[in-house]
């Protein structure tokens, strides 16, 4: 099948943006909850761009969210259908496949990610 062809996916920027808040704000406050302060503080300053990142935490959180909920909506959408030709159809249910899991994962990954940056902080402190 041609590039052309190919069904557009949100794979690979769905994992992209919630790996994103992961890395800027679920592992370094994991970490400093788990009083490893001083590794947070090797990887800020061997990676400054992590206080950027944790900076705008809340917008990484709600781009990534709202791109989770449009590509479930792509993936889930009432009236999808693949075409019906043999081959074209094997490739788009591979394709439904493959972005179903991602949209799953992407939400595991954005709901730990939320948990570890807004109710992890509070738990530690409560």
């Amino acid at each position: 099948m041609e590039r052309s062809e190919r069904p557009f996916t949100w794979s690979w920027l769905l994992l992209f943006t919630t790996s994103g808040t992961l890395i800027c704000c679920a592992i370094p406050i994991t970490l400093v909850s788990l009083g490893l302060g001083a590794a947070v503080a090797s990887m800020a300053s061997s990676m400054p761009w992590l206080v950027t990142l944790s900076l705008y935490k809340g917008w990484m959180f709600a781009v990534s969210g709202v791109l989770i909920v449009l590509s479930a909506w792509a993936v889930y959408r009432p009236g999808r259908a693949c075409p019906a030709d043999p081959e074209l159809a094997a490739a788009c249910e591979r394709a439904d496949r493959r972005n179903r899991r991602f949209v799953w994962l992407s939400g595991v990954l954005w709901f730990v990610g939320a948990f570890a940056a807004y109710a992890l902080p509070w738990i530690a402190l409560g």
